[in-house]
């Protein structure tokens, strides 16, 4: 009959859509299956590595203001966003490693009239902390006003000091600051303080718009759906615990990652605080080595080289190896003075080539290492020598070789003041002055013609100055007797 044929076809779509739904509904059990079994995984590495990894410290900022009563797709805001975030502590409470607080805002006054200090430490970090979320989400009631920079000032507080703890802030919210205040600037200060690291932004629906406003406060997800704030929740909380490889090449003049054996200082950017020290190494694979760093962090990097080189800016991708080029082409600086003053070596001040500042002091006899450039040499002999747009090359040496010094040895019969000179060009140039409080003094000179201008000290008259010339030959010794 045509009508039992018409509830038979009804009847076979009914069954093909039945068959969807339970497949579907399949597919959301084996999603969260298998993040579950991440965590898992993580909890295994977790418990293994106990002694080396920081205790990762959570606090949940969550919205509760009159908005997230509004229904968002299949059910109020404020049901989908607990029972989510339910499902997560229970996920995170099987990690050893991972610590949890509850803060809530916009849950104890109503609107009007409106109160900018609705904010409070629900579930504080302690023992038992992931059932006592659980229990205080169930029966939050959404009914006052946002305010996100008064609570974001507030979890400064919520942390109790840890000296190697990470400490996580994820909000998540529907709205935008309704109090007049700049949840950006307390984010940068809690940053700068070392308070937290870059917090994460989880919108529920929020307009386009709005994107803007947060983005400055840290890493921020605007969620369009129910399966959206899912998936990012559970992106959020992987970024949140683990940690990503670097590996930074320094650049030979060629462009290859030759360069290697020095201290690289990584430092937080927005705090300005050092955050680790790796002396870089080319491992048995001839590649430079790779180290891990917390991807929730916007690093500045310094290669301690001679000049120093480095990163202004260096932003990672959680989960992902990132690699990282600097310049720093290199090669070495001698000054020789083929004497072994091995116990008092003269010294040689180092500047780039047109600038005063002292880039170093190396020992005479010395090598030192050195970015690929000109520089002026001071070399601190008596008297002393200046050398300019010195050049070093890409992994060679360059030697500067200067005369060994003669030594001139004085011995005064009494106390008395004096100065050596060198004589040039018909003139004299100061080279040093003698101890007015020494009967004998040992001067290391370089070869030259020299001229030395004394008075005793007990004598009232100019006409009494003693003067004597002198040669200096390089390895040689020379003997004034004042008398």
């Amino acid at each position: 009959m045509p009508g039992t044929e018409k509830l038979q076809t009804m009847s076979s779509w009914q069954k093909l859509l039945i068959n969807w739904m339970k497949r579907w509904e399949i597919i959301k059990v084996i999603k969260k299956l298998f993040f579950i079994s991440f965590l898992l995984l993580v909890a295994v590495v977790s418990n293994a590595q106990d002694k080396t990894l920081p205790k990762t410290r959570i606090l949940f900022v969550f919205d509760a203001s009159r908005s997230m009563l509004e229904v968002w797709e299949t059910d109020r805001r404020i049901n989908i966003a607990r029972n989510l975030l339910i499902e997560m502590v229970d996920s995170l409470e099987k990690l050893s490693n991972v610590q949890m607080a509850l803060r809530v805002y916009g849950h104890q006054k109503p609107v009007p009239p409106q109160d900018c200090d609705d904010t409070r430490l629900e579930v504080p970090f302690g023992d038992n902390a992931a059932s006592k979320i659980r229990q205080k989400l169930r029966y939050i009631s959404p009914m006052g006003t946002t305010p996100i920079a008064h609570t974001l000032n507030k979890c400064g507080g919520d942390f109790p000091k840890c000296a190697d703890c990470r400490n996580v802030i994820i909000l998540i919210t529907d709205g935008i600051e309704e109090c007049g205040g700049d949840p950006c600037e307390v984010s940068v200060r809690l940053q700068k303080k070392g308070v937290a690291l870059k917090p994460f932004v989880i919108g529920l629906g929020l307009d386009i718009n709005f994107e803007k406003t947060f983005e400055c406060m840290g890493t921020f997800y605007n969620a369009k759906n129910e399966d959206d704030f899912r998936n990012i929740l559970n992106v959020v909380i992987t970024q949140a615990l683990n940690t990503t490889s670097l590996q930074v090449n320094l650049l030979d003049i060629n462009g290859r990652p030759t360069e290697s054996d020095v201290n690289m200082t990584f430092y937080d950017n927005v705090g300005n605080r050092i955050m680790h020290n790796y002396m870089h190494t080319i491992n048995n694979r001839g590649v430079p080595d790779t180290v891990t760093l917390d991807p929730l962090i916007n690093y500045s990097m310094v290669a301690h080289t001679l000049p120093p080189v480095g990163i202004d800016s260096l932003e990672l991708i959680p989960g992902k190896h990132t690699i990282a080029a600097v310049d720093a082409p290199q090669g070495y600086l001698e000054v020789k003075d083929g004497g072994r003053n091995v116990y008092n070596p003269f010294l040689c001040i180092v500047r780039k080539g047109g600038e005063m500042n002292t880039l170093n002091v190396q020992n005479v006899n010395d090598k030192e290492k050195y970015i690929v450039g000109k520089y002026d040499l001071e070399i601190l002999t008596l008297p002393r020598i200046y050398l300019y747009d010195v050049k070093v090359d890409q992994s060679r040496t360059t030697t500067i070789q200067i005369p060994q010094y003669g030594t001139l040895n004085i011995q005064k019969s009494t106390l008395g003041y004096g100065s050596i000179y060198v004589e040039k060009n018909n003139g004299m140039d100061w080279v040093c002055n003698l101890k007015p409080e020494s009967l004998k003094e040992t001067i290391r000179l370089q070869p030259g013609n020299y001229r030395l201008i004394w008075r005793a000290k007990h004598v009232r008259q100019c006409l009494y100055t003693f003067q004597k010339s002198f040669r200096i030959v390089s390895g040689s010794s020379e003997l004034l007797k004042l008398n």
